[in-house]
């Protein structure tokens, strides 16, 4: 199989050594975005050089591939995730692979869906597909959705952002602009592949107080 697989690296013109650096990568951050940095944009060129050879070989995994060319990003989900984009599956094994996230993450997340499907039907999408939204209108989202406002406390606040940072969710400014007055962060169109319709309507469905209850998401 190494064999096999090195052969077809070769044809393309990529070392083993690279093509293992990418599969690290992106089974480390489970994401790639071409704009977020130039290294990232190396790594989603070289997957787009061998894309066919790391879809076979996270198949083997369970692990699948969620590629959406117009806004350059690349994710991968985990055995039995359920997938916005991708016919589900009948695996229904639990995996390493999964990271259980807070609720405060999950809330935010989909506090932020609702908002990038606002400005969708608004009209409000810039050409790279992403919203603008100051945390002054996040945190008022938050209330009214959820019934709970943004962490008061600044380190609790600057981490859980970092954190949808981290996810290619958002970018938001540097952790130092954040004491200084208004901040405005940008969500990016890979909200869509993370958050599923059926998520997004429980929450504009359930009454606020309810809504401590929401269960902690898989990431990948």
């Amino acid at each position: 199989m190494r064999d096999a697989l090195d052969s077809q690296l070769n044809e393309r013109g990529l070392s083993p050594e690279a093509f293992s650096e990418l599969m690290i990568r992106l089974l480390d951050r489970g994401v790639l975005c071409r704009d977020e940095s130039q290294r990232e944009a190396e790594l989603y060129d070289r997957y787009l050089q061998v894309s066919e050879l790391v879809e076979d070989y996270l198949s083997v995994l369970r692990i699948r591939v969620l590629h959406e060319p117009r806004f350059s990003l690349l994710r991968i989900f985990p055995p039995g995730a359920e997938v916005p984009g991708l016919a589900d599956t009948d695996d229904s094994l639990s995996s390493g692979l999964r990271e259980r996230l807070s609720q405060q993450e999950v809330a935010l997340i989909l506090v932020l869906r609702a908002e990038y499907d606002q400005a969708l039907r608004e009209g409000q999408i810039d050409e790279f597909g992403q919203v603008m939204l100051s945390l002054e209108a996040l945190n008022l989202s938050c209330r009214n959705l959820l019934g709970r406002s943004l962490p008061e406390q600044q380190g609790e606040r600057k981490a859980l952002l970092r954190r949808l940072r981290q996810l290619r969710l958002i970018r938001s400014p540097s952790d130092a602009a954040l004491d200084e007055g208004e901040a405005w962060l940008t969500i990016r169109p890979g909200i869509i592949s993370l958050v599923t319709d059926s998520a997004l309507a429980q929450l504009a469905s359930a009454p606020t107080d309810d809504n401590d209850d929401l269960p902690a998401e898989d990431s990948h």
